[in-house]
């Protein structure tokens, strides 16, 4: 891992995580695009290609060990010493503008999506600004590279009867079953991200039937929860509380595992491709397709922008606007279904 083997890199990834408060799997990824990025400036194309597909792992005693790195790549060694470790911080801090755009001409040759290539630039320039608020560097390298454009991708989601389908695939008789129908209800009803879903606790749902969430850089919002999801919700922590084995689950959260352990995102995705698989529905659906689908739904009902942005937890309007183009051409969809000289 990167922050195993640059100390820069640690600095930089705790910074984001204690005081920007970025999630741990954000964390991950910024780390993952500033290991590629490293090999790139250590050992070009060749050896970037390998770090992105392979990350070094842990060795017996500490060491850091490149996995099937090319012959002859500066980063295809044993263990990374303290002179290589120096020489990436130097190349790092002295990085320029012609080698990032020369790092986004090869993610480009390589065929990586424009939305990949705009996220790993992101990752630069965040490190950059922190590099140089900390004195590290004198001028940011990333400041007059522009962010690629990027296609305009409308949001896929489910029709409702699609919707309805799927709520009804999980089995209700057992206990997995009532949590997965309770998952599946919640992230329908409220259209909370999963990492928000399985940070939940019993007591963030209230008797008036509002949600307390936890969402991106620890912000809190209260989210309505329909009665459905509601009552499902409750079915569920009732099966779960008669189980003979309920005394050793975790008290706290709201959805857990088979061993009674907080439930994490992966659990919630394989749980999710199993009722996809069940009811026939497209298996690239994720438990995003979910949020986009609540989003979708409410502004085909005439609910105000500004108040999905706030339902969603989006900071700015412009995130949530994506939606609009959605409902947009639903709207011509139905028009030229309907009007006679469509």
């Amino acid at each position: 891992m990167m922050s195993q083997e640059h100390p820069l890199i640690t600095e930089f990834l705790n910074y984001l995580r204690y005081e920007r408060h970025f999630s741990p799997h954000t964390g991950k990824c910024y780390a993952a695009d500033l290991h590629q990025f490293s090999h790139f400036l250590v050992g070009g194309p060749e050896a970037a290609m390998t770090a992105s597909a392979l990350p070094p792992r842990r060795a017996a005693g500490g060491a850091v060990v490149a996995r099937q790195a090319p012959a002859g790549a500066a980063v295809a060694v044993a263990s990374q010493t303290d002179t290589q470790v120096d020489t990436l911080r130097q190349k790092l801090l002295a990085a320029d503008a012609a080698q990032i755009r020369s790092f986004l001409s090869f993610l480009n040759e390589r065929e990586y999506s424009k939305a990949t290539a705009a996220r790993k630039l992101a990752t630069l320039r965040s490190f950059y600004k922190f590099c140089l608020r900390r004195n590290y560097i004198q001028n940011n390298p990333v400041i007059t590279i522009r962010t690629p454009k990027q296609e305009k991708r409308l949001p896929k989601f489910l029709e409702i009867e699609q919707v309805k389908k799927l709520l009804c695939t999980p089995d209700e008789t057992t206990l997995l079953g009532t949590r997965d129908r309770a998952i599946l209800e919640t992230l329908y009803s409220t259209g909370v991200r999963v990492s928000e879903l399985v940070a939940l606790n019993v007591r963030d749902l209230d008797q008036s039937g509002q949600l307390r969430v936890r969402g991106k850089g620890r912000k809190e919002r209260i989210s309505p929860i329909g009665p459905t999801a509601v009552a499902a919700i409750k079915r569920y922590l009732d099966m779960r509380s008669n189980d003979p084995r309920s005394a050793g689950f975790d008290q706290e959260a709201m959805f857990v595992n088979k061993h009674g352990q907080r439930l994490s995102t992966r659990s919630v995705r394989r749980k999710l491709d199993k009722y996809l698989a069940m009811s026939g529905l497209d298996p690239s659906i994720s438990p995003h397709t979910l949020r986009h689908t609540f989003a979708t739904h409410m502004l085909n009902n005439g609910a105000d922008l500004r108040s999905v942005q706030e339902l969603l937890g989006h900071q700015s309007l412009s995130t949530t606007q994506v939606y609009t183009h959605v409902t947009t051409a639903q709207l011509k969809k139905d028009y030229d279904d309907s009007h006679p000289r469509a």
